[in-house]
């Protein structure tokens, strides 16, 4: 499976951490704790590639980091 970038972050209005993956437009998760979220979107870019491969997109490929 490819590595993408995980961006995770405390939103206070929601008052729980967001998680999100760039490259994959949509593809968020949440949750009350770090480990629950970063659990959530591992999760949740499994069904995002799978969906989008069914439905016959592209998957994008994980930027590099320098």
């Amino acid at each position: 499976m490819n590595k993408y970038e995980i961006i995770i972050w405390w939103n206070k209005e929601d008052n729980c951490y967001l998680a999100e993956i760039l490259e994959l437009p949509g593809c968020m998760a949440d949750g009350s704790m770090v480990s629950e979220v970063a659990a959530a979107i591992e999760e949740e870019m499994k069904l995002w590639i799978e969906v989008n491969t069914e439905r016959g997109y592209a998957i994008p490929q994980p930027r590099e980091l320098s």
